[in-house]
């Protein structure tokens, strides 16, 4: 296009999109958190409040007055000062009309001004609203030039940019808001004590945080509640960031018939009670907690009240623990103190906020004394004219007489008696029932007053010590006129919330199975005793090493080969009817190919005082306490080590359980392979931690290893069982009792072809039978009491033919069948 073709007055950039929206965002930006989302750190107020207050204070609709239609303030705000949507302006009008958002109300209201149930407010056409009495001191003064006035946005009224705001309206109210990379939370505080704290301030500039906590001890939430956590109180007066934990008041009352209840009567800050009510008896509902027989909203005019009615001996304390941790009965509140400061966003601490306001109200009662000087200097200078034409009244009123005009009248007296032109607009605007002596005495009178204001006035703006008496006297008053109680009670400590078992879990009796293979399952009473006990659900060669009947209250230690502990407490294991598989406990937690459970304990409680003798295949035992075995958080995703295995072949062989007083009567009795034996005292066995291999259980050759270990006593008898399914029963006693670590003796006679070995031994109990598990997962029972004791240099008799059935891999006592009450 030529130049000529060009159109005129059209300049064309090349710019990239980059740089176009970065400038545009950031204007954008900077407009949403000066001018909406963020308050000024002087007054408090968000530029939306700020119009609504001078809008409705300009209109008169003031507390003194009659309340007047929300619309009507609504419609001059966004009008006049606001042009956004009426939905916005209303919401924020409501919002300060709410007691249980605010701790001093800005705006008075009549009608449905919403509910801490999370009820919207009527709309604005029923509502009236007019500006609450305390709010009259948010703008007081403000007609003496105090602030700075700057066009509307269709420039054709003035709007103050920040009020003169006679109390510390952030600190008081609070605030919150969200805009382009900033978000402020300032939590509500109590009137008296941050003007307490800022009289101290003004006598003492330099005052240290901590001395002005002493006055300000934390945040005074409307509804009340407790604040947990002075660190975090002082972290955020610090810093502008810190946490706190809010409950709410609770009481436990007694009811007749043994019953107790819950009564809630405050909650905490801009928590939606409904929704509170409704999550505590979904909870009853869902029976997560046992022993909550009703929720009710008692809530009415005389204040809130929960009622959390328990059943019969249910656990007041307990039930109110979960509740306190799993519903908004109590919760975190995030300090995130963000105000306009010197027309920039910052992080703002205590000190900071209350410093910046003293600055403010230096800067606003300056404004005002110079402004009151002036007219009282201007008004003076009226009265000394006054005075001075009374005193030659003759004259003025002949001078006045000769004159052809009001103008000529002035410039005459200007001219014949040096008047100034306002004395003589002013002599000539006298009206002749001022021309008394009464008049000029009050005339006197007035310039005597004015004389004494001016010198207080000029005294304030010279003087900082009387600017500061200014500024004491001021807040005090305030103090007095509107100083309430406390509602929020302050605690140093954050309150640890232990809920126990019984709280969430039903005490009942339930039969759980663990199988060889891996397989879990608890099963209800009812659904056990309708089946038959061998229809487990479990697979043809596999098989139960763990059944039994429990309370959903106990807890349950499985022990594998491979040194690892899976810990599950019994409320926890799947429920499932007694026909079915269960879960397989690699569902939970991974296991190795060829790890599986070797035994399996039930306990009623985690504080057992007893120990756990371990005995592995290469030679090392030792005892652990039941405390170092106790679950951590991570039991449900991983096993925990209980025996560090030395090499990869090792695995552990036998695990059981001693009571504090068995350890002085137990024996230790193990058998290798290779057929030797060694029994000894099990205080020999020393204690060591989880991680720990242990010591010296037996000493052996080269390529044997233990089969198994067993506690005995003098008394007992023991079978064990050949690779070549050869049985034996032989007493303990013959086997001698000697110490630690040593090879033992032979137990079996030595063949110079195909020598016995032992595959394993168990000590019997009773008469119960004796079940071998062969390489072919078949089983064959064995009744002890038909062999005959065998000496130690027996190989016993055969019981089980190998080729057909297998070559024996182990044995245990036959369990019986669970006879429930």
């Amino acid at each position: 296009m030529s130049e000529a073709n060009e159109p005129t007055g059209q300049k064309i950039e090349d710019l990239t999109l980059e740089d176009i929206m970065g400038d545009r965002f950031g204007r954008y930006s900077k407009s949403i958190i000066q001018e909406r989302a963020l308050p000024d750190i002087r007054d408090g107020l968000k530029p939306v409040q700020r119009r609504i207050l001078f809008s409705m204070n300009k209109d008169g609709n003031t507390y003194e007055k009659a309340f007047r239609k929300s619309a009507k303030a609504v419609g001059n705000v966004m009008g006049n000062f606001h042009p956004h949507g009426d939905s916005s302006i209303y919401e924020a009008l409501n919002r300060m009309s709410q007691d249980w958002k605010v701790r001093e109300p800005l705006i008075e209201m009549h009608g449905n001004n919403g509910s801490m149930d999370g009820d919207p407010p009527a709309a604005m056409r029923y509502t009236e609203a007019r500006l609450s009495k305390i709010a009259s001191e948010m703008l007081q003064d403000i007609d003496k030039d105090t602030v700075d006035m700057v066009l509307n946005f269709d420039d054709t009224e003035y709007e103050p940019t920040v009020l003169p705001a006679r109390f510390p309206n952030l600190l008081i109210n609070g605030a919150t808001g969200i805009s382009a990379g900033y978000a402020t939370n300032i939590p509500p505080h109590n009137l008296g004590e941050v003007l307490d704290a800022l009289d101290y301030l003004i006598m003492h500039p330099n005052a240290s945080l901590d001395s002005l906590m002493q006055f300000v001890p934390g945040p005074d939430f409307p509804t009340g509640g407790i604040a947990q956590g002075k660190d975090g109180i002082r972290k955020a007066y610090e810093t502008g960031k810190g946490k706190i934990v809010v409950r709410s008041k609770t009481r436990i009352d007694d009811l007749r018939g043994n019953k107790q209840q819950i009564t809630v009567t405050e909650v905490p800050y801009e928590v939606n009670k409904a929704q509170l009510v409704k999550k505590i008896d979904e909870i009853r509902l869902l029976k997560k907690v046992e022993g909550i027989s009703e929720v009710r909203d008692e809530t009415d005019r005389n204040g809130l009240q929960i009622a959390i009615e328990l059943k019969r001996d249910a656990d007041a304390n307990g039930i109110l623990n979960y509740l306190f941790k799993n519903t908004e009965l109590q919760v975190n509140y995030s300090f995130n103190m963000v105000a306009i400061n010197h027309m920039r966003p910052e992080h703002v601490g205590l000190k900071t906020i209350l410093t910046s306001y003293l600055e403010h109200q230096s800067d606003v009662v300056t404004r005002r004394t110079k402004y009151d000087l002036k007219k009282a200097l201007d008004r003076q200078h009226i009265v000394e004219g006054l005075i001075k034409a009374l005193s030659i009244l003759d004259q003025v009123i002949k001078t006045i007489r000769a004159s052809k005009n009001r103008r000529d009248a002035r410039d005459n007296l200007v001219a014949q008696y040096e008047f100034s032109e306002r004395q003589a607009d002013a002599i000539v605007a006298l009206q002749l029932y001022r021309l008394t002596n009464t008049d000029v005495t009050e005339l006197q009178r007035e310039h005597d007053s004015l004389a004494k204001q001016i010198e207080e006035d000029q005294r304030i703006l010279e003087d900082p010590k009387e600017l500061r008496k200014v500024l004491r006297r001021e807040l005090k008053a305030i103090a007095k006129e509107y100083r309430n109680p406390r509602r929020t009670e302050i605690q140093d400590e954050i309150a640890e919330i232990q809920i126990k078992t019984t709280v969430t879990v039903p005490d009942e009796q339930v039969v759980v199975m663990v199988s060889r293979d891996g397989y879990l399952k608890r099963s209800g009473v009812r659904s056990y005793n309708a089946s038959d006990p061998e229809d487990n659900g479990l697979k043809d060669e596999d098989f139960s090493i763990f059944t039994a009947e429990l309370s959903t209250l106990d807890h349950l230690f499985m022990f594998t080969n491979k040194g690892n502990l899976i810990y599950r407490p019994i409320h926890e294991i799947a429920d499932a009817k007694w026909k079915e598989t269960g879960e397989h406990i690699s569902q939970m937690i991974g296991l190795a190919g060829d790890e599986r459970i070797l035994k399996t304990f039930a306990f009623k409680s985690l504080n057992e005082t007893g120990a756990f003798v371990i005995a592995t295949n290469d030679g090392y035992i030792k005892q652990t306490s039941f405390a170092d075995l106790t679950p951590g958080r991570s039991y449900r995703s991983k096993a925990m080590t209980y025996e560090k295995l030395k090499s990869d072949g090792a695995e552990v062989v036998a695990i059981d359980y001693v009571t504090a007083d068995q350890e002085t009567t137990e024996q230790v009795l193990l058998m290798s392979y290779d057929g030797l034996a060694l029994r000894y005292p099990l205080e020999e066995v020393s204690t060591s931690g989880a991680r720990s291999t242990g010591v010296k259980s037996m000493n052996l050759g080269d390529e044997d290893y233990v089969v198994n270990m067993q506690l005995v006593h003098d008394d007992d008898t023991v079978a064990l069982m050949t690779q070549r399914g050869a049985f034996k029963r032989m007493a303990v006693s013959e086997i001698p009792e000697t110490s630690r670590a040593r090879k033992g003796v032979i137990v079996l006679r030595e063949l110079k072809r195909d020598p016995h070995r032992i595959v394993d031994f168990i000590r019997l109990v009773g008469n119960s039978p004796v079940e071998v598990l062969t390489s072919r997962k078949k089983t064959h029972d064995i009744l002890p009491t038909d062999h005959s004791e065998s000496s130690r240099y027996s190989n016993g008799s055969f019981v089980i033919d190998v080729d057909t059935e297998g070559t024996p891999v182990s044995l245990r006592i036959k369990p019986i069948d669970l006879v429930l009450s």
